[in-house]
This record gives C-alpha cells, sequence and structure tokens, in this order.
C-alpha cells in the first residue's frame, strides 16, 4: 500500500461516481509529496459532503457548523503554528453560508490552504442551487431554472487581495494534487476552486460537459494581477485550469505580537491565570 492510500478510509457515504473521491486522492497525494506526517497536519470543514473530508482522511480533524470552517481553522493555526492546516469543504458552505468569513479569512491573510469542492449545487440537502450554480440550471427546489447570477470566487478572492488563487479540476487528479501541494507550502491563506461534477443532483456540469471545456493554463505569470483577473473570469466554452495567481504578503500571525515574543506555539505554553488577572488590573 502507498502512504498516500494508508491515509484513505475504505468507508465513505458519497455517491458512486463523485468527484470527491479524487479530490480526497489528490489531497492525499499532496500531503505524502511534501513529507507532512498525519500528527502535523490538521484538517478542517464545515458541513456538507465535501465536508465529511476529515472522517475519510487519517489526520487530526475538526467539523465545523455550516458556513464556520475558517474561523476555527484560523484559530487553530494562532493557537499551533506547527499545524499544517488545511480545510476542505464545498461550494454551498464556503460562498454561501460561509462567505461572511470568507471575506475576511482574506483580509487577514492566516497561513491556511483552502480546498473549496465546487460542484455548482448544495449535494447533502438534494441538489437545490448554490452561489455557483450556472443561471437557467433547473433542480428540484429551482424547478424553473436558477434566476440568481453565478458567483465568481476567483475573481471575488483576486479583488479582495488574495495571494494564492487557482483553480482545479477533479477530473484531472495529478494537475489537481500538485496545485494542492502548492497552496499547502504557500506561505498565506491560499484558496483553490476544484471544480467536481456530482452526478447525482447536477445533471448540467458533468464529466462530459467539463472534459469539452477545461484546459490546464500555460505560459502565464502567476505575479500579473491583471492577467489572473482575466483568467478568473473566463468561463463557458474555455474554463481555465491551474494557477492564476501567487504573491506572498505578511501572514495574520506573523502580525500578532503576542506570537512574536516566544518561538513556543501559543496553545503549548504554560498558562498562569494570576497573570493574566494582574494584567487585568491596570485597567480596573
Amino acid at each position: 500500500m502507498s502512504e498516500a492510500a494508508a491515509l484513505l478510509s475504505k468507508d465513505t457515504a458519497w455517491c458512486p461516481g463523485c468527484g470527491n473521491f479524487a479530490i480526497r486522492e489528490a489531497l492525499a497525494g499532496a500531503i505524502v509529496q511534501l513529507g507532512l506526517q498525519p500528527h502535523q497536519v490538521l484538517l478542517v470543514s464545515g458541513i456538507g459532503q465535501a465536508a465529511k473530508m476529515p472522517h475519510y482522511v487519517a489526520v487530526n480533524g475538526f467539523n465545523g457548523l455550516h458556513g464556520r470552517a475558517l474561523p476555527p481553522a484560523t484559530g487553530a493555526r494562532v493557537a499551533n503554528s506547527s499545524l499544517t492546516v488545511i480545510v476542505a469543504s464545498g461550494d454551498g458552505d464556503t460562498y454561501g453560508e460561509g462567505g461572511n468569513h470568507l471575506l475576511h479569512t482574506i483580509r487577514r491573510n492566516p497561513d491556511l490552504a483552502h480546498f473549496v469542492h465546487n460542484n455548482q449545487v448544495y449535494g447533502l440537502t438534494k441538489g437545490q442551487a448554490s452561489p455557483t450554480s450556472e443561471p437557467g440550471m433547473r433542480t428540484s427546489v429551482q424547478t424553473g431554472g436558477v434566476i440568481a447570477s453565478q458567483l465568481n470566487p476567483l475573481a471575488l478572492a483576486l479583488v479582495m487581495g488574495a495571494g494564492f488563487v487557482a483553480r482545479g479540476y477533479a477530473g484531472q487528479k495529478d494537475h489537481l494534487q500538485e496545485l494542492m501541494a502548492q497552496a499547502i507550502a504557500f506561505r498565506g491563506y491560499a484558496l483553490v476552486d476544484i471544480l467536481q461534477p456530482c452526478p447525482s443532483f447536477n445533471k448540467l456540469n458533468t464529466y462530459d460537459w467539463y472534459k469539452q471545456r477545461v484546459h490546464v493554463v500555460e505560459r502565464h505569470d502567476p505575479t500579473d494581477w491583471e492577467a489572473a483577473l482575466k483568467l478568473a473570469r473566463q468561463w463557458g466554452d474555455q474554463i481555465p485550469l491551474g494557477l492564476f495567481y501567487r504573491v506572498e504578503r505578511p501572514t495574520f500571525e506573523s502580525r500578532l505580537e503576542a506570537l512574536k515574543r516566544d518561538s513556543q506555539p501559543l496553545g503549548l505554553r504554560e498558562f498562569d491565570p494570576q497573570s493574566c488577572a494582574k494584567e487585568q488590573d491596570k485597567y480596573l
């Protein structure tokens, strides 16, 4: 058994043909590729089919509330800087319920790799439209077709100032694994939006649909913000994949004075309640 296969649980609750299987294999491969041991990795999620990922990969795991994966992930990273913190959740969980947290996580720039399984529907709750659903797509809830405009998460991330923005596809696992490895190694907030067919509920964006449209971008300068935004806005007959933008800036943790005073992770330091009481007395 390979090192990557050893990280994977045999039993899952995903439907046959789900893109989550390939994403999980790519994630395990990226962890092994970077030489990370299971105890060094924390995998955080919210709620949803994609958010079951912490149950199916043999690393440290945490399930947050619906749309609330990013706050505990940020807290874990601040508390224990020795952990490699990865967030894996769906498009509804991240761009819908978690949209507010997404904006402010990009602003803060904690050292997190964020992998969004974007199947363009709410897969856990039987396929109603998500923020990334195509206008006109019919679902069991939107029987007359989706009427809201489609959210562009990569353009949003770029405009908000994210330092690492990429798009992968579950149908190109090796390429996806490389993007994931780069995102994990990046120092700062890294977003990888992963296009993922949902055979059970999304009858529009199928494997065949993507096969006719996706292509890996070549000869692109990932430090060129305007070129990255142009790529991010491409959708339709041609859908680009790859690393769109990569520029490092100071992380959230690096700007916290409390973390600068001691090289030991915050969560592992000795805690003296009396010292806190004395500090509080100064302001009373």
